[in-house]
Parts: C-alpha cells; sequence; structure tokens
C-alpha cells in the first residue's frame, strides 16, 4: 500500500514497486481521479482507495479494502504528508496543529489498523516517509519538522517492537525534491545548488531498499545525513548556518504542498 500515491514520491514509488513480479498494490490519496490513471497505467494489478486520510472512518476504510481485495499486507509505504511554510509568531498552534494532524496522527491511525494485517502477513514492512527536516529544522518550517520529528522518533521506537513479530520499520528522509508541489526552482536554476535536489525516482529507489531491502534509514540525496550528523557533533554551527541563508526569505512567504505530494 502506497499512501499519497496521486503524485510525487508516492507515485514514484508505485511505478517502482509495480515493477516487481510480485507486486498488487493498493493506491491512496484524496484525487481519485489521478488514483485511477494511476493505477490503469501500471503493470501490476492495482486498486486504489480515495479518502483524507485525516477523516475519522479513513483507518477503517482502508483495512476494509485491504481486507476484502488482498486479505494480506506485506508492505505499507506512509507517504502522504503536507507543510505550510510560516514562523511561529505568525502561525502560532494552530499551524503546528494542522501538521500534526497531517504528518503524524493520520499516520499513527492508519499504521494502528493495518498493524494486525501487518503481523500476520510477516515477513512485512512499514516505510515512514519523514523528512531531512525531521532531523534538522530551520526558521519558517518549525510546524513541519516537528511533525517529522515527532514521526522519526516514533518510527524508531515502532522499529524495535516490532522486530520480534517481523514487521521491519524503515524511514526515508528526503531534502528537496523536485515534485508536483515544491518544483525548486530556485535551487534547480543556480548550477551551486542543483546537486540539492533530487527526484521522486531516487525517493521511490529509497522507499523500496527501506521496505523491500529492509534498510534502517535512508537520506535523499545522500550527503544530506551529513547535516543530521552535523546537528548531533556540532549543534552551535549547524544552528547558525540553518539560522542563515534562506531561513529569513523562507518566513516571509507562505507556500501549501498538496497532502499527496511531497
Amino acid at each position: 500500500m502506497v499512501t499519497g500515491a496521486s503524485s510525487g514520491i508516492g507515485e514514484a514509488t508505485a511505478h517502482r514497486l509495480a515493477r516487481e513480479p510480485w507486486a498488487k498494490l493498493v493506491l491512496v490519496a484524496r484525487r481519485e481521479d489521478r488514483l485511477q490513471q494511476l493505477a490503469e497505467s501500471l503493470p501490476a494489478e492495482a486498486t486504489w482507495v480515495a479518502t483524507d486520510l485525516t477523516e475519522d472512518d479513513a483507518p477503517e476504510r482502508v483495512r476494509a479494502h485491504v481486507e476484502d481485495t488482498h486479505g494480506r499486507l506485506t508492505l505499507l509505504v506512509n507517504n502522504a504528508g503536507a507543510a505550510w511554510r510560516a514562523n511561529f509568531a505568525d502561525g502560532g498552534y494552530a499551524n503546528v496543529r494542522r501538521h500534526m494532524e497531517v504528518n503524524f496522527d493520520a499516520v499513527v491511525r492508519l499504521s494502528e489498523s493495518l498493524l494486525p494485517l501487518l503481523r500476520a502477513s510477516a515477513p512485512s514492512a512499514v516505510v515512514n516517509v519523514a523528512s531531512t527536516a525531521g532531523r534538522v529544522a530551520r526558521g519558517g518550517s518549525g510546524a513541519y519538522s516537528a511533525s517529522k520529528f515527532a514521526l522519526a522518533g516514533w518510527s524508531d521506537a515502532l522499529f524495535a517492537e516490532e522486530r520480534p513479530n517481523g514487521v521491519h520499520v524503515g524511514l526515508v528522509l528526503p531534502g528537496f525534491i523536485a515534485t508536483e508541489g515544491f518544483p525548486q526552482e530556485e535551487l534547480t536554476d543556480r548550477w551551486m545548488t542543483r546537486w540539492a535536489v533530487s527526484t521522486p525516482e531516487k525517493g521511490a529507489e529509497a522507499v523500496f531498499e527501506a521496505g523491500v531491502g529492509r534498510r534502517p534509514e535512508r537520506y535523499v540525496p545522500r550527503p544530506y545525513g551529513l547535516a543530521a550528523a552535523a546537528r548531533v557533533v556540532l549543534p552551535r554551527l549547524t544552528r547558525r548556518v540553518m539560522a542563515g541563508g534562506s531561513a529569513k526569505t523562507m518566513t516571509t512567504r507562505t507556500a501549501a504542498m498538496d497532502q499527496d505530494d511531497r
């Protein structure tokens, strides 16, 4: 199952998984027309559930679909997410709350609903798509980072808890990835910063490695892992770096990322 499958990393992940001969996919996102088009374009069997994962009955609807259609689940990719840029003085608790609702609470609720199926289907795996912002935060995206820090911490704990049950938990932490919601033109237009932008396809390969390959953690692009390490080893320097550069400009503009994008 892939959530946030209608575009970005989710769509690319569906295409990557569909190349495997054993793949039978369940695609989840809000935009049914996009899901239907994607399902029809894949070389593997694919069904879909069009739903907003923050709705109260969404986890039960998704679980019922999986049980009725397949009866088992060997891989859950929690990819759906959203971001609204604002500094705390402007966005306040309301901005934190809506990030947590989409990026953390919805993931936990869906995982809770599907965990019995994952255990019964073991060996199985969960891949949570967080963000490099879940290890290193910068001004203007604190609410987003808070939700991704929570997702990363919960993933670490869930890995330890479910390992004895045969359920692997992997974590993917993308940095800048050019998607429909975030084309990243301010970086790709400059030759000095193009290296920092990756593609949904590389994100999908990281998801595959974390799930099917049972890797514990993958950064995309890989060098972003150095920023997370620097945050632990050189916290003062990292804070100074993250407080400069684009952080100021980020706080002065608002950008929304669709829940199905990344």
